[in-house]
């Protein structure tokens, strides 16, 4: 059985709740993406330290013009099904978009 990324412990959790799959961390960098952007946040709940740094130099050089983009990250974080935003920005740890 492949494990796509997941430890036994959650692959055991996640069969033993049998309710639908749900993100913890997805809600909360979405909206941290939307209201707070221009501070990265979204970025530093992640755990994507670099690219929040980067993200920080860019809105400051930018004037804020910059925080588009996590704004934009914020929309689609909540777009996406919870599965799929914890495989690709939990587990896959894509930095941007």
């Amino acid at each position: 059985m492949e494990n796509y990324g997941y430890t036994k412990t959650e692959n055991d959790q996640n069969q033993q709740n049998n309710g639908p799959y749900r993100s913890e961390k997805k809600i909360p960098a979405a909206l941290l993406g939307i209201l707070v952007g221009w501070l990265a946040l979204n970025k530093f709940y992640l755990g994507y330290k670099k690219e929040a740094l980067i993200q920080l130099g860019l809105n400051i050089i930018t004037c804020g013009a910059a925080s588009i983009i996590p704004f934009i990250e914020g929309i689609l974080y909540l777009f996406m099904s919870d599965k799929q935003f914890d495989d690709t920005y939990v587990y896959g740890k894509k930095g941007w978009l």
